[in-house]
């Protein structure tokens, strides 16, 4: 695999998300090749078309809210191209990719992964370095 670069949220890409506040024994559902789960406190996030659940513990530590019920990404992640076609075990289960896709960790160490394509990877995402120019 290629090298671990940082990179920021681009300003413009905010997420409309709302918590699972709710009492429930969680839920499961298919997405992105692979059963994934939600639990009470988690985070039902739209982002861009495409629906999804976030953990609590990591929605609250690296989005901040905006305005009512809009929140950016504030933490960067780390990130590098899959070279071959793979998965990641993920905190709400597990993601599929292609070689050529992106590998993203939410944390430096890599863990707290997951994968999205390049496109939607170069839409949200810019390098740190270059972040702002």
């Amino acid at each position: 695999m290629s090298d671990l670069r940082r990179f920021t949220k681009r300003a413009d890409t905010a997420v409309i998300a709302v918590q699972l506040a709710l009492e429930t024994d969680g839920f499961t559902y298919q997405k992105w090749g692979g059963t994934q789960t939600a639990a009470a406190g988690d985070w039902l996030v739209e982002n861009d078309g495409e629906v999804y659940t976030v953990e609590q513990e990591t929605f609250e530590r690296t989005y901040r809210q905006v305005s009512p019920g809009q929140y950016v990404k504030v933490q960067p992640v780390w990130a590098r191209q899959a070279e071959v076609d793979g998965k990641i075990e993920t905190k709400e289960g597990e993601t599929h990719y292609k070689a050529g896709d992106m590998i993203v960790f939410n944390r430096e160490d890599e863990t707290d992964g997951y994968a999205m394509s390049m496109e939607k990877f170069q839409k949200m995402y810019e390098r740190a370095d270059e972040a702002g120019s």
